[in-house]
């Protein structure tokens, strides 16, 4: 646990550096065990936007590959029909 002695909040919404890192207020903070990272929150939306589009298309390659498709040209999507099947596959899920 922190020492409260050493370690106390003397404010709030004001900019910070951790990790040699500047946070400012608003920013989103993303964390787990293998680490931390900072957001801006200018493009927080971005990123979220970003990271759903990224789940979708692993949700299709992992269906494709379980199929028996090669993950060549796949993943990353650098065939023009892999895009393709993917438009397609997300068609047919209203994704």
């Amino acid at each position: 646990p922190t020492n409260l002695t050493l370690h106390q909040a003397m404010d709030i919404n004001v900019p910070i550096g951790c990790g040699d890192v500047a946070v400012f207020p608003g920013d989103v903070i993303v964390g787990d065990r293998e680490g931390v990272f900072v957001i801006p929150a200018h493009l927080a939306d971005e990123v979220a936007d970003e990271a759903v589009e990224m789940t979708a298309y692993e949700d299709f390659v992992t269906e494709e590959v379980q199929k028996g498709r090669s993950i060549i040209g796949l993943y990353p999507a650098t065939q023009q029909q892999s895009k393709d099947d993917f438009a397609a596959w997300r068609k047919a899920r209203g994704r």
